[in-house]
């Protein structure tokens, strides 16, 4: 299609900011994005949608414009919901480099203009294909009435004898046929299957293979379609380019462990190109579905990240709790009384990589939502924050009468991974790793602080565990970890003061590693030779050492209860 016709089309509303002369242009396809540098998911040809939020001052729109013009995309629309208007800049870089820009009200979704260009674009490559492609759009994006993926769904097992089913990461089913009779409701496909083809494209999508993707189960052979969202995983970048394969590797993580699949119930292999365009067309409108549901999760989040910041900054429990009592509704509809709560910590963790803690934030609210190991009454129930490497869930219980803090039945960290195992473990391969803690419930923000330090310790036990996928709840805890969580904040801060910054000061003007000897010394139970061995120095010199600390804090440790004082100390820094 070209640009002109984007104008043309009273419902996409858009306004010509530049470009006039540059209008014949062909737009192959359409891309959202906020970041600084896209370049890497262009193929040209695109009508990019930005909502400018990598825009931070007026001098990162040449930049950005440039990146597009070199990548050879036809144009650019932004949206004014972000700063209300199209910024000056913006339209001085498109004019520069030639680049057509349109502004999109803040009235009209990018979901909308998606729907149209890929409609336009498809229905020209798959030609008498195009009618079903059309019915499949205006019933996905009609909204609730149009009834979702399902109707899609639908129409592919109508129009194309196609069964299909669309499946979250681990396999949790999003939609899909049902069974009739007295299975009525229940997934067609049964729980092991979904299992083993969200596993074979986890493992698959690792090595950036463009799908479909072939798996055969028992006599059934399945092609399994990804569904992208705005970012793509890489499509094989060219040999020889290490960095760019780096780079790859980081999409693919990034990705692969958030994003749907579409199962259908055919071999690919022998398709037309229009019959494969029309399933990735499909998938594009699939796509359509799950942002709208992550856009409907951004509440809960930022619900999430404000009680994290005031729980780890120290916050008053009368803050805390007013927080809690703001997210309960939104939580649990129609919630009488205040919830019990539990909290569960995730982290992923890669070969070499740091910052998980988004992908560790939209795995978790993957598993918590599955009904088999949450309960269906917790679906999309999740308010889930990141911070660093690790995501936290704030789990919202039902107050059951008579019930004492921490015995509710609640999350149980052994459920959580029964039926996601076998996909994740095949989607980490042999670098990657998940951890889960779970923490026991609590009724108040007085003890959200010691659940967080709760989840976070089991989840330290999970992590010493053998195995790709691991979890590990507060009830194995032993006793001095369970209680630590719970001592005021101030006590612990004064206690740990008097044995251990004496220490710590001295390690900074002298560079004399004196606590991380102590923490050596104590786990080795006091023998001198297997942690001078440890430590990796002579038996003389630990005994110095160990000396010093003794001097600096008049405690000795050959006693029992002075290595139970720094024991608990170190516990608590």
């Amino acid at each position: 299609m070209r640009l002109r016709a984007l104008l043309d089309t009273d419902a996409l509303g858009l306004k010509l900011l530049g470009g006039e002369d540059e209008l014949d242009r062909t737009v192959r396809g359409v891309m959202t994005t906020d970041l600084r540098d896209p370049s890497r998911y262009l193929s040209g040809g695109e009508l990019v949608l930005t909502g400018l939020a990598w825009r931070r001052g007026a001098a990162d729109s040449e930049p950005f414009v440039r990146i597009l013009a070199q990548a050879g995309v036809a144009a650019v629309a932004a949206g004014t919901a972000e700063l209300g208007h199209v910024p000056d800049d913006l339209v001085v870089a498109c004019a520069r480099h030639r680049l057509p820009l349109f502004e999109v009200h803040e009235s009209v979704a990018f979901a909308t203009v998606t729907e149209h260009v890929v409609r336009q674009v498809s229905g020209e490559r798959a030609g008498d294909l195009a009618a079903v492609v059309d019915r499949h759009r205006r019933m996905m994006t009609s909204g609730p009435a149009g009834g979702g993926p399902e109707v899609v769904l639908d129409l592919l097992g109508s129009d194309l004898d196609l069964r299909a089913w669309v499946l979250s990461p681990t396999g949790r089913p999003i939609a899909g046929p049902k069974a009739a009779g007295p299975s009525a409701g229940e997934p067609t496909l049964p729980a092991e299957v979904r299992a083993r083809l969200a596993a074979e494209h986890l493992a698959t999508a690792r090595t950036g293979r463009r799908g479909p993707h072939r798996v055969t189960v028992g006599q059934t052979t399945y092609s399994l379609f990804p569904v992208r969202t705005g970012r793509r995983a890489p499509q094989g970048p060219p040999a020889g380019q290490s960095a760019r394969d780096a780079q790859d590797v980081r999409d693919a993580r990034e990705t692969v462990l958030s994003e749907w699949l579409l199962a259908v119930e055919a071999d690919a292999a022998d398709w037309t190109e229009e019959r494969l365009d029309l399933l990735h067309g499909v998938t594009q409108l699939i796509a359509v579905e799950q942002e709208r549901r992550d856009a409907a999760r951004t509440v809960r989040r930022r619900l999430a990240q404000e009680v994290l910041e005031l729980v780890q900054t120290g916050a008053a429990p009368t803050e805390i709790g007013a927080r809690l009592r703001v997210a309960a509704p939104v939580l649990l509809p129609g919630l009488g009384t205040a919830p019990h709560w539990q909290v569960v910590v995730a982290r992923v963790d890669w070969a070499g990589e740091a910052d998980g803690g988004p992908v560790a934030q939209a795995l978790l609210e993957e598993i918590l939502a599955d009904p088999a190991s949450a309960g269906p009454e917790q679906s999309d129930r999740i308010a889930v924050a990141h911070t660093g490497d690790e995501a936290v869930a704030l789990v919202p219980l039902p107050a059951v009468a008579g019930e004492r803090e921490g015995s509710g039945a609640g999350v149980l960290a052994d459920a959580l991974l029964e039926s996601v195992r076998e996909p994740l473990t095949a989607g980490l391969e042999d670098d990657g790793r998940v951890t889960l803690g779970v923490s026991a419930a609590v009724h108040s923000a007085e003890g959200l602080r010691g659940a967080l330090e709760e989840a976070r310790h089991a989840r330290r036990v999970a992590a010493a565990r053998p195995g790709r996928v691991c979890a590990a709840g507060h009830q194995e805890l032993a006793s001095h970890v369970l209680l630590l969580p719970f001592v005021p904040d101030d006590v612990r801060r004064a206690f740990t003061a008097r044995l251990l910054d004496p220490l710590r000061d001295y390690d900074r003007r002298h560079r004399a590693e004196l606590i991380p000897t102590l923490e050596a010394f104590l786990d080795c139970d006091g023998s001198w030779t297997r942690c001078a061995s440890r430590l990796h120095l002579h038996v003389n010199t630990l005994r110095y050492r160990v000396g010093r600390i003794e001097q600096l804090t008049g405690r000795d440790l050959s006693r029992l209860e002075d290595k139970l004082d720094f024991f608990l100390a170190l516990r608590m820094s």
